[in-house]
């Protein structure tokens, strides 16, 4: 089990934390999306290492930006 985490600029509701959520959550293994609105903290938990480019493309397909992390 591997779990990274990132900071993801833009989102202010929770229906941003959604998206985000769904889009990471498509990436084949991972477990678990945990998100964090107010500091912007997304956990990424999967069962083997996911690709932080990855997890970047499946935060911008929903609009936002990974401005650091894994």
């Amino acid at each position: 089990m591997s779990t990274a985490t990132y900071t993801v600029t833009g989102m202010t509701c929770q229906h941003c934390v959604s998206s985000v959520t769904e889009e990471i959550g498509e990436i084949s293994g991972v477990t678990d999306v945990s998100v964090d609105l107010p500091t912007g903290a997304v956990t990424v938990t999967s069962d083997a290492d996911i690709s932080a480019d990855a997890v970047r493309e499946a935060v911008r397909e929903a609009g936002y930006e990974v401005t650091a992390g894994a």
